[in-house]
């Protein structure tokens, strides 16, 4: 049996190793426990932007790294010979693009940070909208038994009832009430990222990509939220809340110091190759180095931290620590209960 992956990186190596020299890439944290952290540290690809068992996950009462070796299989391997191909600055396939795209969009849905945001959204939200979907369908199943015809069967979206505990209660005047739990959390977040990747993927529009060069004297950092969905108005007002579809967004992906990935939704973009003047360029490192989560990643030292500076606080740090320590612990024990 093959060894369970359980250090899953979120941004991998193989797109990482672009600003790294012999396997360690400077790194700028942007949580730290103390102002004595030195700035910059050389990070080993392998010890620097995973989380133990982030997308492992139970069936039944065993561990499973599916998910994680799907990415790598789908995703992930496919993208290297294009990524290599803008490197070298090589001719590329409407398939490398293809690929390169498909690496962008799992990029996107794969980081903490877009968990963060996936748990704020569905506390919001979840409740209100398995209430109205319970209260359709079963509205569907009285109209269909009210005209004697066989019950509407599972829909598309069935692969989703194992996130769901359903179970019916007796009430005193002789009905019932139906109720359905699930839990906010890993199980919940593999599925959406799974539903993103092949249904909502294959419904994008196509748009038009091209490769931008960094002016010379200067290089793109990435980070650990590397693909930015931009709305953007002028250079005082944007926000990262862009989607994929939305006209006239940006979307930018560093792909090397030198190369980085571009559209701009519905409109014409630039030939690749390239080179914006460099009061864009500062403008697109400021925007990838706002963007980061938790760690900045450059070729070399600079003077990221006058752009954004660094959070230090002690309290913080070890709260996110502890979360992380027990977070496969935690989750497991959620998916145990739901399917008890």
């Amino acid at each position: 049996m093959p060894q369970l992956r359980k250090d899953n990186h979120y941004v991998p190596k193989l797109y990482l190793k672009q600003w790294a020299h012999e396997g360690f890439i400077p790194t700028y944290r942007l949580l730290v426990p103390s102002a004595n952290v030195s700035l910059w540290k050389s990070q080993s690809l392998k010890g620097i932007a995973f989380h133990q068992h982030l997308y492992t996950y139970l069936v039944g009462q065993k561990e499973t790294d599916e998910f994680e070796r799907w990415l790598d299989s789908e995703f992930e391997s496919p993208s290297e010979e294009a990524i290599r191909r803008v490197v070298q600055e090589e001719r590329l396939s409407p398939e490398h693009w293809r690929r390169l795209v498909r690496f962008a969009v799992a990029l996107d849905v794969r980081t903490p940070a877009r968990l963060r945001e996936f748990i704020r959204r569905q506390t919001e939200t979840l409740e209100t909208l398995v209430g109205e979907t319970m209260h359709r369908s079963v509205e569907k199943m009285e109209e269909a038994i009210r005209r004697n015809e066989p019950l509407p069967s599972t829909s598309e979206d069935g692969d989703a009832c194992p996130l769901f505990k359903i179970s019916i209660e007796s009430l005193p005047d002789g009905g019932g009430q139906i109720k359905a739990e699930t839990i906010i959390g890993r199980r919940l977040w593999i599925w959406q990222m799974r539903h993103l990747l092949t249904k909502t993927l294959g419904c994008l529009p196509a748009h038009k990509w091209t490769i931008l060069h960094a002016p010379p004297g200067m290089s793109w950092p990435t980070s650990d939220n590397p693909l930015i969905r931009l709305n953007y108005q002028d250079s005082n007002n944007y926000d990262f809340g862009g989607g994929w579809g939305v006209k006239n967004g940006d979307i930018l992906l560093p792909l090397s110091p030198k190369h980085l990935l571009y559209t701009c939704i519905g409109n014409r973009v630039w030939r690749r190759g390239t080179t914006p003047d460099v009061r864009t360029a500062q403008l697109i490192r400021k925007l990838i180095i706002e963007h980061a989560d938790r760690y900045v990643f450059a070729q070399e030292p600079s003077d990221i931290h006058l752009i954004r500076p660094r959070l230090v606080c002690p309290t913080v740090y070890k709260e996110e620590l502890s979360i992380w320590q027990d977070w496969h612990c935690n989750q497991s024990q959620g998916e145990i209960e739901l399917q008890c």
